[in-house]
């Protein structure tokens, strides 16, 4: 599991969507990209269907992510 807390773009408040780690300043949770990437959407698509979302929020969690991988393969 991904420890997000050190990832700018993201927040976690247990009054907003259950507290799942969201996208700051938003409702979308970071789910939600990696469920539509997952199902063949592009980055561009995603920011179209969630406007409120930043494209450097979306490459800040991506980027997260990518390390997170590398980090736990290194182990």
């Amino acid at each position: 599991m991904t420890d997000w807390t050190n990832c700018s773009a993201v927040e976690r408040n247990p009054r907003k969507i259950s507290g799942d780690w969201a996208f700051a300043g938003t409702r979308v949770p970071v789910y939600a990209l990696f469920e539509n990437l997952e199902s063949g959407a592009t980055v561009k698509e995603f920011l179209e269907w969630y406007p409120e979302v930043n494209e450097w929020q979306v490459t800040a969690v991506l980027k997260h992510e990518a390390e997170s991988l590398k980090t736990a393969v290194q182990a």
